[in-house]
């Protein structure tokens, strides 16, 4: 799939209020800082169509974009990051869930995970979550120019021997990515391209 059009839509805190279109969506989400926008300005060939920031926590609404007028890439704010009141992070993470709990066109969710680091506890709960809450997702490793190759592989298996220590029968589909390179772009874009064929040849939306 090449991606010739990627528009903003809107940006909101409640899931009532996003687009209406019987479209697929795709959603990004991880700790702050992960690289997620970075990944999304790669993915869509645009310099900023996802704000970048030094600051972690820049992305605190459900923000829609239209790929090719025929699928959303929906990102997510990332959950972690510390400089927001508990207040705000309790209804932060109320319309997050909401999302993935009631948003019947969200078809896949890609968990970013920086390959650099050891598995953290909260990536683990929150792809438990995703699992107990039956929503489809994968995997995606960022910032892969950041270290070599075989640190790479090394990474994975350890990442997967902690997946399946904390309950899982097998590791989830993943890729490894790097905005920098661009690697990863060619086969997460087909994984998209692969799943919507799908749902348009069986109308399953």
């Amino acid at each position: 799939m090449k991606i010739t059009t990627a528009e903003f839509i809107i940006s909101n805190s409640e899931v009532s209020k996003c687009p209406k279109d019987p479209l697929p969506e795709y959603a990004f989400i991880g700790r702050s800082n992960v690289g997620k926008s970075s990944l999304i300005n790669m993915l869509t060939n645009q310099k900023s169509l996802a704000k970048t920031s030094s600051k972690p926590g820049k992305t605190q609404l459900i923000n829609h974009f239209k790929i090719n007028n025929n699928w959303f890439l929906v990102d997510l704010p990332g959950y972690g990051y510390a400089k927001v009141s508990k207040k705000s992070k309790d209804v932060f993470q109320k319309f997050v869930t909401d999302y993935f709990e009631k948003r019947e066109q969200l078809v896949c969710a890609f968990v970013l995970i920086d390959i650099r680091l050891e598995a953290q506890k909260i990536d683990l709960e929150f792809i438990t979550y995703l699992g107990v809450t039956e929503v489809p997702f994968c995997i995606i490793f960022t910032k892969a120019d950041k270290i070599g190759k075989t640190r790479i592989q090394s990474h994975i298996t350890a990442y997967r021997k902690q997946v399946l220590a904390s309950g899982w029968e097998e590791m989830p589909q993943h890729f490894v990515t790097s905005a920098t390179e661009m690697t990863g772009k060619e086969e997460l874009l087909s994984f998209i391209d692969n799943i919507n064929q799908e749902i348009f040849k069986n109308n399953l939306l």
